[in-house]
């Protein structure tokens, strides 16, 4: 299988001393999960400014206006939607990353080096052709470790780095991103209506764990946020996987309670969890 908000989760706006607005995601540590994802520290994601990582920050950074070509302007019609695909199933010893744009994607030399300044190593591992476009598949580990990325702050923080550098240099993308709002300059036409983009399904995987799937309205600090959702509950996340498909968000989650298969009461507060907190609370939905 191929990672493409909560009771307890605390949102803030705060001004910076820099004068950017910061939003804080996840005020207290995940309370319970597997080896797929380790427990995180809080972090925050301040709006339009650089993207970095040092520890438990994220600043996106937009485009050079100068990046920004008079000819791709207004022709999203022909710009292939992006896609940003975080595999933590397919490989027991790395992260896998995918990164469609069509057949526009160069080298990746500077997302790999980008990366890599997030403390991971990481190998290119394939590039194939099909119907959709040039893929460019990476493996990452953790440079200090040589395992797997576990830790959902880090994983949020690969899906940012990428975005941002396809923004920067395919900066007709951000028009085809949820995230071109906050990092690009030419953000999306359109608004996903999250009411209606969002759905959420779970369903056994066998006896010892069940496969929950989320779709939903992209934005900075998704994936820390439905980790943290399943976590609330008690619920363990063994692997997963995270799709950026445009303005879309899909993430595809094996999880258990006490080693077994999730059972229906406890799906039932799962899902309502997530319609609460990724949708609004006013829009009611029959049971899944």
């Amino acid at each position: 299988m191929v990672v493409v908000l909560s009771v307890g989760l605390h949102f803030s706006a705060a001004l910076s001393s820099s004068g950017a607005w910061e939003k804080t995601i996840c005020s207290a540590p995940f309370s319970r999960v597997s080896p797929g994802f380790a427990a995180t520290k809080p972090f925050r994601i301040p709006s339009r400014r650089g993207l970095s990582y040092s520890g438990t920050t994220i600043i996106p950074r937009a485009a050079p206006v100068t990046d920004v070509e008079d000819g791709n302007q207004g022709e999203t019609d022909t710009i292939p939607t992006p896609i940003v695909i975080i595999d933590q199933d397919s490989d027991p010893d790395a992260t896998m990353v995918e990164i469609t744009f069509g057949d526009r994607l160069g080298a990746l030399l500077d997302t790999m080096n980008a990366l890599k300044n997030l403390g991971l190593n990481v190998v290119k591992a394939n590039v194939f052709l099909d119907s959709s476009g040039k893929h460019n598949k990476f493996s990452i580990t953790k440079a200090d470790t040589g395992r797997k990325v576990e830790d959902p702050e880090l994983l949020e923080a690969i899906r940012l780095t990428i975005i941002n550098n396809l923004i920067q240099y395919h900066p007709e993308s951000s028009s085809r991103l949820a995230l071109g709002a906050a990092f690009g300059l030419l953000p999306p036409k359109e608004q996903v209506d999250v009411d209606i983009a969002t759905h959420i399904n779970i369903s056994d995987d066998g006896p010892d764990r069940s496969l929950l799937y989320v779709e939903t309205a992209d934005r900075p600090g998704l994936l820390v946020d439905l980790v943290k959702i399943i976590t609330d509950v008690n619920i363990d996340v063994e692997s997963g996987e995270f799709d950026t498909e445009g303005l879309l968000a899909k993430a595809k989650f094996h999880v258990s309670y006490n080693g077994k298969a999730i059972i229906k009461p406890l799906q039932l507060v799962l899902a309502n969890s997530f319609r609460y907190f990724l949708r609004r609370p006013t829009t009611e939905e029959s049971s899944f």
